[in-house]
C-alpha cells in the first residue's frame, strides 16, 4: 500500500493558487506627499504673511521633495528591512512634524489637525510601538525646534491668519479622505485574499481526505501533526503483529463472478478494517483476502495492553464473522468462508521503506514471518498466538496450548497457544454467548448492553419466540 505524500519528488505537486500582493501601491508614500504638501502651503502663506522670516523658504522646499527623496532611496531596500525602515521613516516624519508646527508659530488649529494626521499614520501602522515613537519623536521635533529659534530669535511673528486654518483643513480632509479609501481598499484586497486562502484550504481538506485513505490513520496523524518526517528512515521497536485471511476464499472465486467476489471481499475488509480502528490498531497493508494489522506503533500503550486489543480485535472478528456469513448466506453464497488468524510479539524494524518518491510505512523481521506462520497454520475460525503473546494475555484472555508447530524459515519448533475466549465471558458469569444454527443467530454481549436496551431486548426476543411457536414446521 502507497504510503508516499504527494508533492515529493517524482510525483506531481499540487499547484498552489497564487495570491494577489497585498500591497498592490505604496499608501504611506502618498499620504506623506499630503502631509508634507500641506505644510509647504503653509509655509508659503506664513510667509507671504509676513509671519516667518524669508529663510523658512527652504523648509519649503524640503517639504516638497522631501517625501519623493526618501522614497527613491528607501524602496530597494524594503523587502529585507521593511520595519526597520518604517520605524525610521516614522521617527524622521515625527522629529519634521513638531519642527514644522513650531516655526508656524505653534497655532492651535494647525497643531491639532497636524497632530490628528500623524496620530492616523502612527496608529495605522499596526504598532504601539510606531504610535509611541512617533508622537516623542514629534515631542523632541517640537522642542528642539523651539529652543532654535528661540535661541536665535526666530519665532514666529504673529499667529498667522485663517488661510492658514483652511490650509491645514484642507490637507487634513484630504489625508483623512485617502487614508479611508486605502483602507477601504485594503479591506477589500484582504476580503478577496482570505476567500481564495480559504477556497485553497478546502482544497486541500478535500485531496487530504481522499489522500488518508490510502494509509493507516495513525500514520497519516503524526504525519500531519509535524511528528514524523516522510523520508526513508526506520527504527527498532517492540510490536504485536496480526495476520489473518479467509479460508474457502480461493474456492470461492472459481464459483462466483468476479463482481460479486469483489463486493464481498471490499464489504469483508470494510467490516475488518472498522474493528481493528476501533481498537487502535495499524493497518499495514490488504493482500487480496489477507490482512495485515500492527500495534505499538506510531503510539503505543505498552507492550501488554497492546497485546491485550490485538487479541480483543481478533476476538471481535471471529465473532462478527458469523453475522457475515448470515448476510452471504442471504446473498446466495453457500460455501462456508471462514476466518482463520495468526497473532505474534516482538521486536521489529518499523517505518518507512522504499524509494525517495515512493515508500511504504511497513514492518519487517523475523518475528512478522512468524505471524504469518501462525495464521497459516490455525485452522478455521481459530486464533494462534505465540508464547510471547500468550505471557501477555493470559490474565485477560483464556487461551489452550495447542502443541508446536513446525514453522517455515525457524529452525526450532514454535509452542503455540489457541485463544479461547475472554475470562470473563467463561464459566457461570459469562457476559457473551452466541448460538447459530441454520436460519438463526444470536449473540448476546451483556458487558456491551445498557440498562436502557433491556426493555426492547426483551421484547425482540419476546416477539421472535411468539413468531417461531406459532410457525408449522
Amino acid at each position: 500500500m502507497t504510503k508516499n505524500i504527494a508533492g515529493q519528488k517524482g510525483r506531481q505537486p499540487v499547484k498552489a493558487i497564487k495570491l494577489k500582493s497585498a500591497e498592490p501601491v505604496n499608501h504611506e508614500y502618498h499620504l506623506r506627499i499630503i502631509a508634507y504638501l500641506t505644510l509647504a502651503a503653509a509655509t508659503v502663506i506664513a510667509i507671504n504673511e509676513n509671519s516667518i522670516p524669508g529663510w523658512a523658504g527652504l523648509v519649503m522646499g524640503f517639504a516638497l521633495l522631501y517625501p519623493h527623496v526618501v522614497n527613491f532611496v528607501s524602496t530597494p531596500f524594503r523587502e529585507k528591512h521593511q520595519d526597520r525602515i518604517d520605524y525610521g521613516l516614522v521617527l524622521l516624519d515625527g522629529l519634521f512634524f513638531g519642527a514644522i508646527i513650531v516655526m508656524l508659530g505653534i497655532q492651535p488649529i494647525p497643531t491639532m489637525l497636524m497632530v490628528i494626521m500623524a496620530n492616523a499614520s502612527f496608529i495605522t501602522r499596526g504598532s504601539r510601538k510606531f504610535w509611541f515613537f512617533g508622537i516623542m519623536s514629534m515631542f523632541l521635533g517640537a522642542l528642539a525646534s523651539w529652543a532654535a529659534l528661540d535661541y536665535y530669535g526666530l519665532m514666529a511673528a504673529s499667529p498667522g491668519s485663517e488661510l492658514i486654518n483652511y490650509t491645514f483643513v484642507i490637507g487634513a480632509g484630504a489625508y483623512i479622505a485617502m487614508k479611508s479609501i486605502y483602507g477601504n481598499l485594503q479591506t477589500r484586497l484582504l476580503k478577496r485574499t482570505s476567500d481564495t486562502v480559504e477556497q485553497q484550504r478546502e482544497k486541500y481538506r478535500d485531496l487530504s481526505i481522499k489522500l488518508s485513505r490510502y494509509v493507516s490513520p495513525q500514520v497519516w496523524q503524526i504525519i500531519f501533526a509535524g511528528k514524523k518526517d516522510v523520508k526513508l528512515e526506520t527504527q527498532r521497536k517492540k510490536l504485536v503483529v496480526f495476520f489473518s485471511d479467509i479460508k474457502g476464499f480461493t474456492s470461492l472465486s472459481e464459483e462466483i463472478e468476479p463482481e460479486e467476489l469483489t463486493g464481498l471481499l471490499n464489504n469483508y475488509l470494510t467490516e475488518m478494517s472498522k474493528i481493528v480502528l476501533r481498537h487502535g490498531g495499524t493497518i499495514d497493508k490488504f493482500i487480496g483476502d489477507s490482512v495485515m494489522v500492527f500495534f505499538g506503533d506510531p503510539e503505543s500503550k505498552g507492550t501488554k495492553k497492546d497485546a491485550i486489543a490485538c487479541v480483543s480485535m481478533a476476538i471481535e472478528m471471529r465473532r462478527h464473522m458469523i453475522i457475515l456469513q448470515q448476510r452471504w448466506r442471504s446473498q446466495g453464497i453457500k460455501t462456508p468462508l471462514e476466518i482463520r488468524m495468526g497473532i505474534n510479539t516482538g521486536y521489529c524494524t518499523v517505518g518507512n521503506f522504499g524509494a525517495e518518491n515512493r515508500m511504504d510505512y511497513t514492518i519487517i523481521g523475523k518475528e512478522v514471518n512468524l505471524a504469518s506462520r501462525l495464521e497459516s497454520a490455525s485452522e478455521a475460525g481459530e486464533i494462534l498466538i505465540s508464547y510471547e503473546t500468550y505471557s501477555l494475555v493470559k490474565e485477560v484472555i483464556s487461551c489452550r496450548e495447542r502443541g508446536q508447530i513446525q514453522a517455515k524459515g525457524f529452525s526450532k519448533p514454535i509452542t503455540v497457544y489457541q485463544v479461547v475466549d475472554f475470562r470473563r465471558d467463561l464459566g457461570a458469569h459469562q457476559t457473551f454467548t452466541e448460538h447459530q444454527f441454520d436460519g438463526f443467530t444470536l449473540q448476546v454481549d451483556l458487558a456491551k448492553v445498557k440498562n436502557y436496551d433491556k426493555d426492547q431486548i426483551v421484547r425482540a426476543l419476546t416477539k421472535a419466540h411468539q413468531t417461531i411457536t406459532k410457525k408449522n414446521f
